[in-house]
């Protein structure tokens, strides 16, 4: 199976199942909803907006997750 794109308009399920090690990373930056059985529906734009994170700050967890990835 083939990842889906990382990027902030990447659906919150996706995000979750090609990216797990994603859940951690968002938890520590406040978005701990995706980690706590709730369901999440939308993008991880929508999700980071709906905790108070402007685009500016979502573009870096886009960044950082992207970097993380590489040294999985």
């Amino acid at each position: 199976m083939s990842k889906i794109e990382l990027s902030k308009k990447i659906e919150i399920e996706d995000l979750v199942t090609h990216y797990p090690h994603s859940v951690r990373y968002l938890s520590e930056k406040g978005i701990r909803c995706i980690a706590c059985g709730e369901p999440i529906w939308g993008t991880l734009e929508e999700a980071a907006l709906e905790k108070g994170f402007n685009q500016e700050q979502i573009g870096v967890f886009v960044n950082e997750l992207k970097e993380s990835n590489l040294n999985l």
